[in-house]
Order: structure tokens, then sequence, then C-alpha cells
């Protein structure tokens, strides 16, 4: 039967519930369970336990008729349950509903639990209301939604039809909540900040541009947290952190996606040696505590988010791996740095610039090889405008990224706090935007300046990519499966 049809057909049921003086969306229904405390009542029994006035409401699944009697399953938030229809008991007229209803429909039951022959926990239905009539079908019981671009599509669909998935957001939510809470035990205080901008700074990306209407000014979506947070430290606060969205206009694969989530830290007198161990902590015991183990399974790999992580020299590994001294001589400048390139095999585009070349090098050659977790240490500072010097090497600054799977979960610096570097830092950043115009360069944010000069203490600051490390985390293999709604291109 064609969609349409199946469209007219519970439209014509929907009218014959109006006829019959049903209401087929009622404003509200007062359950006394959830299908799961419903079914605890056979299966785990108690004391003083009633079974003769229970009140459920959900999703009806499944449903079969054997004339007089008919047994459903409905579904809510919780579980599911099966329930049964007797005409004998329910009356002619209220038993005549179920010829009404179709599966996808919302139904609120009440009656006594029971065993059947078979042992099924079962609700004997006494009182039916129609909570919400479904005008299109759910997905088929049997066979599900396998589409994969309407799974990301109609997500509301993925979830009626695939408890896997419904898993994966369950321990989403557990994730970021145990996040939360260890950063507090941590004293840590939560706090937001901006999400529009007029100064799209604190990470080299492309940002998304919207138009303030009443203030008559461009704005940009963040593309990072870090900033508004440095300035509550300037502020008098020792220990911030923030979880939420940010946005960078970049293309989609399977370990990006437009819109991210993303926890961003800033801990007054500490560095980026603290940080590693903070996250090394935090990862091992949010593994520990959802799933009762530190070791996971990810792209056919056994993950052990165990401290202590490795700890290797971005530069020890570029030399060993791709071939390539990064501050000999003749690779200090660009032009040499291409040379070099070219001749282990990696082509950078024209026009290229230095900081540009060196994380292609590292994207391509280092990456990949970074299967457990593994913090990379020590970038070149034309990479890094927000960290400082490390101790000894003009060339670097003390800042590590993680990784886990050969993707990056974790960014951090020990943050630069000099604010006559810093502006230096942000001036070379612009003059770089302006030589090479198709790359991202972090931008001048003047008023951060400002802040940073009225005093910000030695801070260690981290982001932790949320969205990969529930990839890692639930084993999925592509960051579409753990965001609710991805962004998807157009269908036109």
């Amino acid at each position: 039967m064609a969609k349409d049809e199946l469209f007219e057909k519970r439209l014509e049921k929907l009218n014959r519930l109006r006829d019959k003086g049903i209401d087929p969306y009622p404003n509200k229904f007062v359950r006394s369970h959830t299908t799961v405390e419903a079914r605890a009542i056979l299966e785990k029994p108690g004391e003083n336990q009633d079974v003769s006035e229970i009140t459920l409401a959900g999703r009806l699944v499944s449903m079969r008729s054997m004339g007089r009697l008919t047994f459903a399953v409905i579904r809510d938030g919780k579980g599911q349950i099966q329930v049964s229809f007797e005409r004998d008991s329910m009356g002619i007229e209220k038993y005549s509903v179920l010829k009404d209803l179709d599966l996808g429909d919302f139904i609120g039951v009440k009656g006594e639990m029971y065993r059947t022959r078979t042992e099924e926990v079962t609700l004997r239905t006494l009182e039916l209301t129609v909570l919400t009539k479904s005008l299109r079908p759910i997905p088929e019981k049997w066979h599900g939604l396998k589409d994969v671009e309407q799974r990301y599509r109609q997500r509301y669909l993925d979830l009626i039809s695939n408890q896997e998935v419904r898993e994966i957001f369950e321990f989403r939510s557990k994730f970021i909540s145990t996040l939360r809470s260890l950063m507090e035990e941590r004293d840590f205080m939560e706090v937001e900040t901006p999400v529009m901008l007029p100064v799209a700074a604190g990470a080299m990306a492309t940002p998304f541009v919207t138009k303030h209407n009443a203030l008559d000014r461009t704005l940009f979506l963040r593309i990072a947290t870090e900033l508004h947070l440095k300035r509550l430290l300037v502020g008098g606060y020792d220990k911030v952190f923030e979880i939420g969205r940010v946005f960078r206009n970049e293309g989609l694969d399977a370990s990006h996606n437009p819109e991210f989530t993303t926890m961003e830290s800033y801990e007054a007198y500490g560095d980026y040696e603290s940080t590693m161990v903070m996250v090394e902590e935090l990862l091992s015991s949010i593994a520990q505590k959802l799933l009762g183990t530190t070791i996971v399974e990810f792209r056919g790999e056994k993950i052990d988010f165990k401290p202590p992580w490795e700890r290797i020299s971005l530069v020890e590994v570029v030399k060993e791996w791709a071939g390539i001294d990064l501050f000999s001589t003749e690779n200090k400048t660009a032009v040499g740095l291409r040379k070099s390139m070219i001749d282990q095999g990696l082509n950078p585009a024209e026009g290229t610039s230095w900081a540009q070349m060196a994380d292609k090098i590292i994207g391509d050659v280092v990456e990949p090889k970074l299967i457990q977790p593994t913090f990379l240490l020590d970038y070149p500072v034309a990479m890094t405008p927000l960290a400082k010097f490390k101790k000894g090497d003009d060339n670097l600054v003390e800042r590590f990224e993680g990784f886990i799977g050969g993707m990056e979960i974790a960014n951090a610096f020990t943050e630069l706090n000099d604010p006559i570097e810093q502006r230096e830092r942000f001036a070379f950043q612009e003059k770089s935007r302006e030589e090479f115009a198709k790359e991202e360069f972090d931008r001048l944010d003047e008023d951060f300046l400002v802040a940073v000069e009225h005093g910000m203490p030695p801070t260690g600051g981290l982001g932790l990519g949320i969205d990969r490390l529930v990839m890692v985390l639930t084993g999925q293999s592509t960051i579409r499966e753990v965001i609710l709604f991805p962004q998807l291109r157009s269908l036109e």
C-alpha cells in the first residue's frame, strides 16, 4: 500500500475515534508506573505490592488479535511490556476501539498484573485511553530502519526502531553527566560563555557568520570557548570549565561535524603536565564507571584507557616517521620544508604556509599511527599562538594533543599569559592571514588582550572532544552515530 494510502487509512480511523466521542489527543495522562517498574512487581515481588491498580502509558509497537482476546506490546522511555485486552472484561464497546488503533499510536492502559500461561509478565487491561493517534507508520518491527541516510535525517524513527541506537545516546548522556561530576569533584566551577562573538578567535578555523539586527552588527558563532574562559581567570576564579557546542564552517567526514561538543577547562597555577595527568585520570575513570573496564574495542583495535598514557615528542616522531627534521636550517623556511615534504612523497599545495605544511605532516604521517591513548608533546610555536614557550627552546611551545584510534580527542596548553608576547603572536597571525588568504589563522581579539594586560595567572588549559570520545567508548566508526541530529547535505 502506498504511503499516501496508509496516511488516509489512519486518518479515517482518527475520524472514527472522534465520531465515537474519543479525543485522540488528550492533554494529559497520569501513569502509576513505568514499564520497568510494572515488570518488577512480578519479577521482583516485595511485600504489600498491589498488582490490581496499575496504570501504564507508551507507544504501541506490536499487536495480535485472536478474536475476543488481543495481545499488544507498549514501549515507554524505560522499556516495554505486554498488555492484554479481553472483550468479556472490557465490554464490546471499549474493546472495539482496538480496531481503530495502529502501531505507533500512544495509549494508556489501566488494569492488573499477571503472568500468562507462557509466564510472560502482562497487564490485563480494564481501561484503555487513546493518547496519540499516529498518522504515519513506524518502521517495521523485525527489519527495523536500515537506510543509513534516513536514519540520520529522521533520527526519531531510528530511535523507535533501533534499541542499540537509543543505548548510544543514553551512554552519551551518562558520559557528559559523569564528566561534569568528576570536574566538580576537582573543584572546577561550570560556567557559560557567549555563542555569538564579534571576533571568532581562540582557534584556527573558519567561522559561521550571522547578523544581529538590533545592534546592526556582524557576529560569528564561536569556534572555541577559550578566550572567554580565560577572562574568568583574570576575574579571579581559579578553576572553570564549560561543556557546550562550538561551530566550525568546515568539511564533513567520519570524525568531523560542523557543530560539535567540547569541554574546555582552565586551571590557575597548572600547566600542560598537570593537565595531562588530569586527562588520563578523567577518561580512565569514566570508562571504568560506565563500562566497568578501561579496555574498549574501536575500529578493530583494543584500546586501553588505563594510565599512564604514552608521551612522545612531536619533533622526534616527525623526524623518525616522516624523515623530516622540522627545525633543520633548510626546513625552517616554508620553501625548504616544502622541498623536504616533496622528497618524502608528501605534496603540499602551492603557496602553503609553514604551519599548514607542518600540520599536514602530522595529519598524514603521525596521527594515523597513534591508536592507543597517546600524548603528542611540544608543538612548533607557529602552530600554537596561545601557548607558552617550552623552557629552553623558543621553537616550541608547551602544548599536547591527545590521540586515540588515530583521532585527536584532546588539545591542551600551558597558557600564554604574557600580554606583550600574546599581542605579537596575534599580530603575526593577522599578517599570515594576509599572506596566505586561503588558510585560517587565529584572530586578534583586542578585548581579550586588554583582559590579559590586567594579569592572568599561570594556567593549564584543556579542550576535550566529547563526540569523538563517545565514538571510541561505544565503538562507533563515524561521528554521525553519536550526534543525535548531524549536519547532512541537502536533498535538493
